[in-house]
């Protein structure tokens, strides 16, 4: 089966977001994301405005970076503390895993480690939250393609909002105007899964990302051609279906403050990477992974509540007011 195959299968629509960057059919566009984030909580998005080239240089960076020796990136080491997302984890520090898809940020954390090293940063123009670069002697050019991909998902973030807030009905502008500040909790991350033998992962000595959903709005992700994405299906909780890489395409799903917002009508759906079928090499070694998502979260004062129109005396709001700040540190908090 081919990846369009597979993504037929897993419920995930594909779509082609020129139509909307060109104005030629902006509603149609809207609709078929806010159909699929309703259905499986995630949509392929093609032509999404981020070109090739920036797509080669921004993996180009994250695998200079992971090439690195220890020594050189822990220069630029995350704090001890979860809810500075920022600067360079080492295998095994960070643990993601949640037992069921409400977004339960009391949940423990788990014993099994998520075996990744990754790289987060985020605006220079943060007040909160300064980045922590590896020194540019050593990775010219790191820092500058970083950033210059951020702003880029930020632009795709914005277009993506205003097209969904035309699928469900709203103004167009209406959620941009509550995702306005992406200094302080929007970020990047690069993630490397280092090559680990197969069984390691089928007795569950380690893992890759344990099953989760994410806590913030969207996330767009990059996938490199390993793949190894599962996405929970909807409508037979408890097995997940693959989501393998499309060259160009930005997997983009829902997180907590999405579902929050419109009451469940869209989805915040669990999903986890695995080794995918054929990335076993003859020394019984699964293959390393690289993939980079781009997180935008809203503004930290801004309460989570539901939007009018998606609750009412027949389907009350599910859930209580809370700030974006107090949930991201939350969940932030219990993966370190």
């Amino acid at each position: 089966m081919n990846s369009y195959g597979a993504l037929e299968e897993s419920g995930v629509a594909v779509v082609d977001f020129s139509a909307y960057l060109d104005g030629s059919n902006k509603q149609g566009v809207g609709n078929a994301i806010f159909s699929s984030f309703k259905d499986v909580g995630f949509v392929c998005l093609l032509n999404h405005g981020v070109p090739l080239e920036m797509i080669a240089k921004i993996f180009g960076a994250t695998k200079a970076l992971f090439a690195q020796p220890m020594e050189v990136k822990e220069l630029a080491r995350h704090p001890p503390l979860g809810t500075d997302n920022r600067g360079y984890s080492s295998p095994g520090r960070e643990k993601i895993r949640q037992p069921n898809a409400n977004g339960d940020v009391e949940t423990p954390r788990p014993t099994v480690p998520d075996f990744r090293e990754h790289f987060e940063c985020g605006s220079e123009d943060s007040t909160e939250i300064d980045n922590i670069w590896p020194p540019a002697d050593v990775l010219p050019g790191f820092k500058e393609t970083c950033l210059e991909y951020f702003w880029l998902c930020y632009g795709v973030e914005l277009n993506l909002l205003r097209a969904l807030a035309l699928g469900m009905g709203l103004e167009e502008d209406y959620l941009c105007r509550i995702h306005s500040i992406p200094d302080e909790g929007n970020q990047l991350r690069l993630l490397h899964y280092p090559s680990v033998p197969l069984e390691s992962l089928r007795n569950e000595t380690v893992e890759r990302i344990g099953a989760h959903t994410d806590f913030a709005s969207i996330t767009l992700l990059l996938q490199d051609e390993v793949g190894g994405l599962e996405i929970e299906d909807p409508r037979e909780p408890g097995l997940y279906r693959a989501i393998p890489p499309v060259p160009g395409a930005l997997v983009v799903n829902a997180g907590d403050f999405l579902m929050r917002w419109s009451n469940d009508t869209i989805r915040s759906t669990m999903h986890r990477v695995r080794a995918p079928p054929g990335s076993e090499t003859p020394d019984g070694m699964i293959a390393e992974r690289y993939s980079i998502p781009y997180v935008s979260t809203n503004d930290a004062k801004t309460v989570i509540d539901c939007i009018p129109g998606t609750w009412d005396a027949e389907r009350p709001k599910k859930y209580e007011p809370i700030s974006a700040g107090e949930y991201v540190q939350k969940r932030q908090a219990a993966s370190y």
